[in-house]
């Protein structure tokens, strides 16, 4: 990050104290299919003060207000009410604010620091393949047997994976299959026609295209290139695992696959107050965004849990805000992912770290793909929301452990992927113990 990021000592201006204050957000320009909402170089956080107005604070520091508390603040100081402004100036303007700025304020780089990760690897058979049958009824609560002689009945070709991580004999622990629990995705958005998700998506009313500025967060793009797609298959992973858990569509990231700090931290406020449990976050970036790892900390005040990916760079550290989910000691909330094959070994391109907590079966899993596809996708993205899933499928069971136990005990139950020096390279940087067990995980949580 750069050096200004840090400009008031012991000034604790936190997006996620948004939350607090119920958020509206500015209007953007008409927002055409593929028009992106305005975008802005650097994000600042500004602690609002009695009196204050949005255009008040826009005369007095620049910039454009991105958000702004419905409700009048109580007092001057009060920290629950926080403004974010967006500038487009250069590094030495931006270095100039912070130390000429008449209040306090706290300065990031905000356009596509954050990524999507994941690479589009198949469709079925080589071709693309209309989704079979109109639509998985069984996904969206209905009667399609999910399970038929051992073999996964929708999507065959996830058969190995799913068990793999004990899928079949963990939805039988978990009968109710996430029923009431909502995963947010926040991502591209998704292909919101799709049969697969008729009926498995929340209500309307809950859904939000921050990167576009409207409430249609539709995937954009063209399949194969950048990211679309991405969100697409990351919803579908989720309700496989958990098929009657509702899916709330955020998107975050454009076509490309990238994008903005604020629009993030805003998505994480929204999930949450809109009724999410869990937080998927197939997404990651190089830099530490306090803005963002703010705005997670407000949300798990809340008891949402919040999963992230490692990022697939074969690198020895992990992407943010999956880099600090461990932090936090127990009962954190978050939860960080990594990939390994199906024997167990660190794929190619997932990020390892001493940071990672658990890792998931992420090649080339099948999922619906925009269009009434499916295809594959492999990424550390893809084993992201398996964790999630499974989170949804012990949410919306009786609990032996508290919701803030979750997490580490998904840790903790994980299979051995060390023993006999498999992945002797990467000791102990794939997870206190390794790859998912979603029975040994229902049974250390479940009544």
């Amino acid at each position: 990050m750069h050096s200004f990021q840090r400009l008031i000592p012991g000034l604790l201006l936190t997006v996620g104290l948004l939350a607090a204050c119920s958020q509206s957000q500015t209007s953007g320009n008409a927002n055409l299919p593929g028009h992106s909402a305005p975008r802005y170089d650097y994000v600042v956080s500004v602690p609002l003060e009695l009196g204050d107005t949005r255009a008040a604070v826009e005369a007095q520091l620049g910039g454009s207000v991105m958000t702004w508390p419905d409700n009048s603040c109580s007092a001057s100081g009060d920290p629950s009410c926080t403004a974010l402004l967006g500038f487009n100036r250069s590094s030495a303007a931006m270095k100039i604010l912070s130390t000429t700025a008449s209040r306090p304020v706290f300065i990031e780089r905000n356009k596509d620091v954050f990524t999507g990760g994941g690479e589009l690897t198949a469709f079925m058979g080589g071709s693309r393949i209309i989704w079979a049958s109109g639509g998985l009824q069984a996904w969206s609560g209905g009667s399609r047997i999910i399970w038929a002689s051992g073999e996964y009945s929708p999507l065959p070709q996830n058969t190995g994976i799913w068990t793999k991580i004990n899928l079949q004999a963990a939805q039988a622990l978990a009968p109710n299959l996430g029923a009431g629990v909502t995963v947010a995705v926040i991502d591209t958005g998704l292909d919101l026609k799709h049969s697969a998700f008729q009926g498995a998506l929340s209500d309307p009313s809950t859904w939000y295209d921050f990167y576009a500025g409207d409430a249609v967060p539709q995937d954009e793009g063209t399949l194969g290139v950048g990211g679309f797609g991405h969100g697409t298959n990351v919803a579908g992973i989720v309700l496989q695992i958990a098929p009657k858990a509702k899916i709330m569509p955020l998107r975050v990231l454009g076509p490309d696959g990238s994008g903005d700090v604020a629009t993030i931290a805003r998505a994480i406020l929204w999930a949450a107050a809109k009724g999410a449990k869990v937080i998927n976050m197939s997404l990651g970036s190089a830099e530490n965004s306090k803005v963002v790892q703010d705005a997670i900390t407000q949300v798990k005040s809340q008891n949402v849990l919040v999963v992230s990916s490692a990022g697939n760079a074969n690198a020895n550290t992990i992407t943010y805000p999956a880099a600090l989910a461990a932090d936090g000691g127990a009962g954190d909330f978050s939860l960080s992912v990594g990939s390994v094959d199906l024997n167990d070994r660190k794929s190619s391109f997932s990020n390892y770290s001493d940071k990672l907590e658990v890792v998931g079966p992420g090649e080339n899993v099948y999922a619906p793909a925009p269009g009434e596809l499916m295809a594959a996708w492999s990424g550390t993205s893809m084993a992201a929301p398996m964790a999630s899933g499974a989170l949804a499928l012990a949410l919306a069971q009786p609990l032996n452990v508290q919701v803030k136990d979750l997490d580490n005990k998904l840790v903790d139950s994980a299979a051995d992927v060390y023993a006999n020096n498999l992945n002797a390279a990467y000791n102990g940087k794939l997870g206190k113990k390794g790859r998912l067990d979603l029975v040994a995980f229902l049974k250390a949580t479940l009544k």
